[in-house]
């Protein structure tokens, strides 16, 4: 910790922390104003796995022309929206979402910035390492859940009949809570080898440990992405339990003994 830093007040401290909260809100708006304006971009790209011509459905597609030699099934899901203000306030809500997200990396170096005159070197290094790993392994949770898990997911529910009488209406707000809760909680999953690494380093957490109960651990992955996959097929399910078991192997690796 620096002489000027210890010689700051509680109360200097807390402007300090406004100041990087107000610079953080003024980032996170001015994206969401930019992601509101280009309203068709955005919700092309958000809409793009209801449509059988998303790059998922057409790798599928290819791959089950050439095993079976015929023609790929096509499907169609309508959108609905119930509400007189419903679509606006979706549209309102998405640009934030998009904006914080495009925001996220200034918003984690300004809060980074502020805890880190209190570290001591060896900390601040462990701090950019953690920061930055954690917001990779986020994104990569998050394009795993739009480009594999939520596809698959929204084509078996939104396909899927009790009877040819009954037809699916998929309101928009449905769409975009089960994308949007989805993946959030991809993205957390994939924080594991991180969450596991920093315990390492506390001497929490140990390989030992993992190890023995890497059982229990498989029990749990499979209930959790059971939750997160609402359907009912396995292939689904194990879609989404591989790469997070993948991940728990990955973890012991990154724990002492």
């Amino acid at each position: 910790m620096t002489d000027n830093n210890s010689a700051m007040t509680f109360w200097d401290h807390l402007d300090v922390l406004r100041g990087s909260l107000l610079r953080m809100a003024v980032v996170t708006v001015a994206c969401a104003v930019v992601a509101f304006a280009f309203k068709d971009a955005v919700f092309a790209a958000i809409l793009a796995p209801k449509h059988d011509d998303f790059i998922l459905y057409r790798l599928l597609a290819g791959v089950s022309g050439w095993l079976a030699d015929g023609s790929p099934s096509s499907f169609h899901v309508e959108l609905i929206n119930t509400g007189l203000a419903e679509q606006f306030k979706i549209h309102v809500k998405t640009s934030l979402y998009v904006g914080l997200m495009a925001a996220s990396p200034y918003c984690l170096y300004e809060l980074f910035r502020f805890v880190s005159p209190g570290l001591y070197p060896k900390e601040r290094r462990y701090g950019v390492r953690a920061v930055v790993s954690g917001y990779v392994m986020f994104l990569l949770g998050v394009a795993l859940c739009y480009f594999l898990i939520f596809p698959l997911t929204f084509r078996f529910l939104g396909t899927y009949q009790v009877s040819p009488d009954v037809e699916n209406l998929i309101t928009l707000q449905s769409y975009m809570d089960t994308l949007l809760v989805m993946c959030f909680l991809l993205g957390i999953l994939f924080e594991l080898p991180i969450v596991c690494w920093v315990l390492g380093k506390l001497g929490i957490l140990r390989r030992t440990f993992m190890r023995r109960y890497r059982k229990h651990a498989v029990v749990v992955i499979l209930v959790v992405s059971a939750i997160i996959t609402p359907t009912s097929d396995i292939f689904t399910l194990c879609i989404v339990a591989l790469p997070i078991c993948l991940l728990y192997e990955v973890s012991t690796f990154l724990v002492k003994d």
